[in-house]
């Protein structure tokens, strides 16, 4: 354990965290997501839900303010899922500032995903658990 990290932050993930660079993406998945087949740089996070997931990223991952949509999720079809302003309300709290998501098409969002720099699997049940971010700067 480190002071003021938060333990979800595992030393594989922060190195990947850290060797990204702006404008790389990252996704968080859920558990019926198949990271494993999109990539082969996978990290586990078994038992924790995607929004946990995403505040433990964003408490450190800057996302881009070069673009109007930093973060996307996967289309869900009927209703807006209630994990869509989950994940709102994370980036809001963790950014300072409302952002609205993009909300990608499923196969484009596995597109997505194929070329991201790394791919979080989350333990999240809930379906459409999925979102992609795209890493921004640190300003002095």
């Amino acid at each position: 354990m480190l002071k003021t990290l938060n333990p979800l932050l595992t030393g594989p993930l922060l190195q990947i965290l850290a060797d990204m660079g702006h404008g790389d993406e990252i996704a968080i998945v859920d558990c019926n997501f198949p990271a494993a087949t999109v990539t082969n740089r996978v990290i586990q996070i078994p038992g924790q839900t995607a929004p946990a997931v995403l505040d433990a990223v964003l408490s450190l991952f800057p996302l881009d303010d070069f673009v109007d949509q930093p973060a996307g999720v996967m289309d869900a079809p009927g209703d807006r899922p209630a994990m869509y302003s989950e994940f709102e309300a994370v980036i809001a709290a963790q950014e300072g500032r409302k952002l609205e998501l993009a909300v990608i098409d499923r196969f484009d969002f596995y597109d997505r995903t194929k070329s991201a720099f790394a791919v979080i699997s989350s333990g999240e049940r809930r379906l459409y658990g999925n979102i992609i971010l795209k890493k921004g700067v640190v300003r002095a």
